[in-house]
């Protein structure tokens, strides 16, 4: 991950257009047309018990959860506008089982999987950070001794910005994949939750 992270932007996206390219959590949205994480990887995390389970989406700017009584979250923003809001995932405090090592998310429309787009947002919004893969450790107030990543995003509806049904796909993850063959050498759970981009006109 380090190497990875020290190549210039150029070769990155080099490496995504190449065919046999290896993606790494969570570049199934930019190098493949799996539907989910679990194209390449198993479910056989600790991380199982989903009220210890930590999932968020939070506005950076009030600190207050977007989640709705369904489950769902949603990101209202008047079109042209900028809105930043912070991921954020991991396990409680009062969970026994060891901590995530890694925790990988994206922002997928189901609508654009199968599309040729390097970008699986949806369209005619612009964001910033639409996927990562982030090791535990963040601090976030109101998540006191949970053991956290988290990390901001901003979007902005634009001009043919229309209102979209966004899949949050999610995994914990301890250990590291075999290249070639990421079902094995890590533990991992996967969590799905929808996320609803509205326009304010």
């Amino acid at each position: 991950m380090r190497t990875i992270a020290l190549l210039p932007f150029a070769i990155l996206i080099s490496l995504a257009l190449t065919q046999n390219a290896f993606s790494y959590p969570p570049a199934v949205g930019i190098l493949g047309k799996a539907k989910s994480c679990m194209s390449c990887h198993v479910n056989n995390g600790p991380w199982t018990d989903e009220k210890n389970v930590i999932i968020d989406v939070i506005d950076q700017e009030t600190m207050k959860s977007l989640r709705q009584p369904d489950g769902s979250f949603l990101l209202e923003v008047k079109r042209g506008q900028q809105r930043t809001v912070l991921t954020v995932i991991g396990q409680t405090q009062d969970d026994g089982t060891p901590a995530p090592y890694r925790n990988a998310w994206t922002y997928i429309d189901s609508a654009r999987i199968r599309t040729s787009s390097v970008s699986k947002f949806a369209a005619g919004w612009a964001v910033n950070l639409q996927m990562s893969c982030r090791l535990v450790g963040d601090k976030v107030s109101g998540f006191e001794g949970a053991k956290i990543t988290a990390l901001p995003m901003t979007i902005q509806p634009l001009d043919d910005a229309k209102e979209a049904e966004l899949q949050l796909q999610v995994m914990l993850t301890k250990g590291e994949s075999i290249k070639g063959n990421p079902k094995k050498g890590m533990l991992g759970n996967y969590f799905e939750r929808k996320v609803i981009l509205k326009v304010v006109e």
